[in-house]
């Protein structure tokens, strides 16, 4: 099977990226922590019927580092049955050139006809190594690239000028909110390039990344309350500020404080609330540990507020 032509991924992308929210599905795992394809499909399935913008399954929200190489090829070729598609489906790749490459071939196996990604890459290099590193995954794979700065790797904006002229390198993701970085890198950046908001809760930083041009972010929060996250884009989208500013104010930062009362919340929160409202999703993996009792009947009341806000119900 080939890959779609860069162009034709960047232009689905981007018509993703104005209909709505990146969608960061969950990886179902079965209670003894064994892979729930069922249970993931059917996921799927209810995640699609919102119609995200596009879907980036096996990523950190997937618990990408926890999936052996098999299970990564099971859920990415799941992910693309399901989609059929309707999105674009940009599957994560990580660690070292080698390994990020080895996973970007298992998407190729997997029948994905989108974009690989690095995940978190945890090797800490000069900007030259870090461009090498970019350029041996897009030349070793006929799907194309979409870059991922987050923790303690950064691009300049010269890099990003780089990055951009490796031939199948298509758009950055950013998970640092340097605002100041960022616009030089938009302008550093040839037109076409992709850019996306993939902050933690993207959705507090959405209006500072639009003012740099980035109006494209990915959202944990569709993961267990599409309806919230949708809400919240539409009214961005239509500029009603005090809707945003109430959904902020009543449901996001709530929910980010209580994300960062333990590491790991930032999945392990996302998959309690998706259990809470009946998703097939199961448990995090170790070192990802479930929610105390104590945050999880916060999180089911804050659920509540937030479906509240727009209307919804469990």
């Amino acid at each position: 099977m080939d890959a779609d032509p860069p162009a034709d991924t960047v232009e689905r992308l981007r018509d993703g990226m104005a209909q709505d929210v990146l969608s960061f599905p969950l990886t179902s795992f079965h209670a003894d922590g064994s892979l729930d394809l069922d249970g993931f499909r059917t996921y799927l399935a209810g995640q699609l019927v919102t119609n995200p913008g596009a879907l980036f399954p096996a990523c950190g929200t997937g618990e990408f580092s926890a999936l052996d190489e098999d299970e990564y090829g099971q859920v990415v070729a799941a992910a693309v049955e399901v989609a059929a598609g309707r999105v674009p489906v940009i599957a994560g790749t990580g660690y070292g050139y080698a390994q990020a490459l080895r996973f970007a071939h298992i998407a190729e196996d997997a029948g994905s006809r989108r974009t690989p990604r690095p995940a978190a890459l945890p090797q800490q290099g000069p900007q030259d190594g870090l461009v090498e590193q970019l350029r041996r995954i897009a030349e070793g794979t006929r799907l194309p690239l979409v870059a991922y700065q987050r923790d303690h790797v950064t691009y300049d904006a010269e890099t990003v000028r780089r990055i951009a002229a490796i031939p199948g390198a298509i758009g950055l993701k950013d998970g640092h909110s340097d605002l100041d970085r960022l616009q030089r890198s938009t302008l550093a950046a040839p037109d076409g390039f992709l850019f996306f908001n993939g902050a933690p809760t993207a959705e507090l930083q959405a209006r500072a990344y639009a003012t740099v041009g980035i109006p494209a972010y990915s959202s944990a929060v569709h993961a267990f309350a599409p309806e919230i996250a949708n809400a919240f884009f539409q009214a961005l989208s239509a500029g009603d500020d005090s809707r945003v500013d109430k959904l902020l104010a009543d449901f996001y930062v709530p929910f980010v404080e209580l994300r960062d009362r333990r590491p790991g919340y930032a999945v392990s929160l996302v998959k309690a609330a998706a259990r809470l409202r009946g998703r097939t999703v199961g448990p995090v993996r170790p070192p990802l540990t479930d929610p105390t009792p104590v945050d999880l009947a916060d999180l089911e009341a804050l659920l509540t507020t937030g479906l509240n806000l727009i209307g919804a119900t469990r």
